[in-house]
């Protein structure tokens, strides 16, 4: 290969932002960490950080994902664990005046996880917490909690979680990915409950369930029983083979 010089080249950064879903008090939540350091310092923002010379950008997302929010990354060939999370790049974002440091490029990452408690913060973020993602991209797409005043994410993450959004949205359409964000056993009604809390729609109960259990290998019978949510008990279920479903769990139009 010829020589060639490299400084010639204009310098710039790669980081891995994530957009971090959950479904809590049958809300959709995203994981929001005030940033410690500048830029925007004390804005709220995505998890996410600068990539290592000596790491891939999974393994850059996964770390970060460990280090402001304590989750691990699941590998959907490997049993569930406890604090796991479906992990996935999501896109690029490259404007030049994205990062007001210099020219940074940032690779998007979604990760999907069951209901979770309050996220441990780390890293340059010295608070992390779940907010609704009605929330961080309602009139404005301004942000604020308790007595604070409303104000943008910082960098363009309300552009890059509006994207992590839809494609959740989109996908659990057409794939089995909806159980991610249920425990590794669940009941046709919470199931139920993560489309509606994604699509922000209101379900027929008999004929979600007629969809759900009709489609093959979308959900197994685990054998048990729960009264969790109250009333008569309802059957258990588990994530099953499937990873495409035919025919799709099509989205209401809204």
């Amino acid at each position: 290969m010829p020589p060639y010089d490299p400084s010639t080249f204009p310098p710039f950064a790669v980081t891995v932002d994530l957009v971090v879903l959950t479904v809590r008090r049958h809300a959709l939540c995203a994981l929001v960490v005030r940033r410690g350091e500048s830029p925007f310092q004390g804005r709220w923002a995505l998890p996410g950080g600068f990539v290592r010379t000596d790491e891939d950008l999974a393994a850059a997302a996964a770390r970060e994902l460990v280090e402001e929010t304590g989750l691990c990354a699941h590998d959907p060939a490997a049993p569930a664990v406890g604090n796991g999370a479906h992990l996935e790049q999501l896109a690029t974002y490259g404007e030049p005046g994205r990062d007001p440091r210099m020219r940074v490029v940032s690779v998007a990452h979604l990760a999907l996880a069951p209901d979770l408690p309050a996220p441990r913060a780390g890293g340059d973020a010295n608070s992390a917490r779940w907010a609704p993602v009605g929330d961080l991209l309602g009139p404005g797409s301004g942000f604020g909690h308790g007595d604070e005043q409303s104000t943008p994410l910082a960098f363009d993450h309300a552009r890059i979680l509006g994207d992590g959004v839809e494609r959740a949205r989109s996908k659990i359409e057409y794939s089995s990915l909806a159980t991610a964000f249920c425990p590794p056993e669940f009941t046709v009604g919470e199931l139920r409950r993560v489309y509606e809390a994604v699509w922000g729609v209101v379900l027929d109960p008999r004929n979600f369930h007629r969809k759900v259990t009709g489609t093959p290998g979308f959900l197994v019978p685990s054998g048990g029983t729960t009264t969790r949510q109250g009333g008569r008990p309802a059957q258990l279920f588990r994530a099953g083979a499937a990873t495409v479903l035919n025919p799709p769990m099509l989205r209401p139009e809204v």
